[in-house]
């Protein structure tokens, strides 16, 4: 039997030539090794089609690059070597090539009070590009926390204020007579509205830098604002919960501007870019603020 050569079809020359900015995969499903963990991650991975009179890509020596991440941890230079296997498997038709990462990283978050812990996911997606021999990296990164408005906290104030002349306006004081109230549902007449709130945080690594700083990034951020959302709890955690949350009133404003200048002083990257939606308890509409800096 005659052994027949098999048909490569994307090396076909074609009527019209164009150039074209991306040609890959998206959604490859893919482990990634991080931080000692095999994370579940999917994947878009692509070059730049240069050559405008190739037909196509080789989609298949893209999937094979990724193996790597199951065998080496996730660093920037292992970016690098895998995007520089993309344009040597694609020598003379592309120059750019392309990586996204999309996991979550699951942290154990410690109570605030009690030694109870649990676990979170963070939401984290990695960008990266290597063009013309310019290599860079963006990591996107999502987490939740708590805001207090502190303007309905003024207004629940004023409110428990005004039950208090009403209680006590002709009436001589006592200290016990005082506590009491303060501890009963007459004396708290009003509280104000707290939403769960996101911040998204994207940030571009400076060159050199290696090792990816997730975690560092998210336990800036978190430290920022002062009321990250918690997982297994006691009262008492509930309660100093509360505390935080009376302590750190915040509108969106508050919150873009505490974490742009916990973000400005990070000394690993070269830029950020942010976002803070506050989920209103009170309104139908949510609340938002962005900011960037050496974007």
């Amino acid at each position: 039997m005659t052994a027949l050569t098999l048909p490569d079809i994307a090396a076909q020359a074609i009527h019209t030539s164009l150039p074209l900015d991306w040609v890959g995969m998206c959604n490859i499903a893919l482990p990634v090794l991080f931080d000692g963990s095999t994370l579940r991650a999917s994947a878009d991975a692509g070059v730049s089609l240069d050559d405008g009179s190739s037909r196509g890509i080789h989609m298949s020596r893209l999937y094979l690059a990724l193996e790597v991440f199951e065998q080496q941890p996730l660093t920037p230079l292992l970016i690098h070597q895998v995007l520089d296997t993309f344009l040597e498997s694609h020598a003379g038709i592309s120059a750019g090539a392309y990586l996204n990462l999309h996991f979550e990283l699951m942290l154990k978050r410690p109570a605030l009070i009690s030694p109870l812990a649990g676990w979170k996911a963070y939401p984290v997606s990695l960008s990266a590009q290597l063009k013309d021999e310019v290599f860079h990296v963006e990591l996107k990164v999502q987490l939740d926390y708590s805001s207090t408005c502190p303007c309905s906290a003024a207004l629940a104030r004023q409110l428990i204020q005004q039950q208090f002349l009403t209680d006590f306006g002709n009436r001589s004081l006592s200290h016990e007579a005082v506590l009491d109230w303060l501890g009963s549902a007459q004396g708290v007449v009003a509280t104000p509205h707290s939403q769960r709130s996101v911040a998204q945080l994207q940030i571009r690594l400076k060159q050199g830098v290696s090792e990816l700083p997730i975690k560092a990034l998210i336990d800036q951020a978190e430290t920022a604002l002062g009321t990250a959302v918690q997982t297994a709890v006691k009262r008492a955690d509930e309660q100093a919960f509360a505390l935080a949350n009376g302590q750190n009133l915040m509108f969106c404003e508050d919150a873009a501007r505490r974490l742009h200048l916990a973000l400005q002083h990070l000394t690993w990257l070269s830029g950020f870019s942010l976002r803070v939606e506050h989920a209103e308890s009170l309104h139908a509409h949510d609340a938002v603020a962005h900011s960037q800096w050496h974007w």
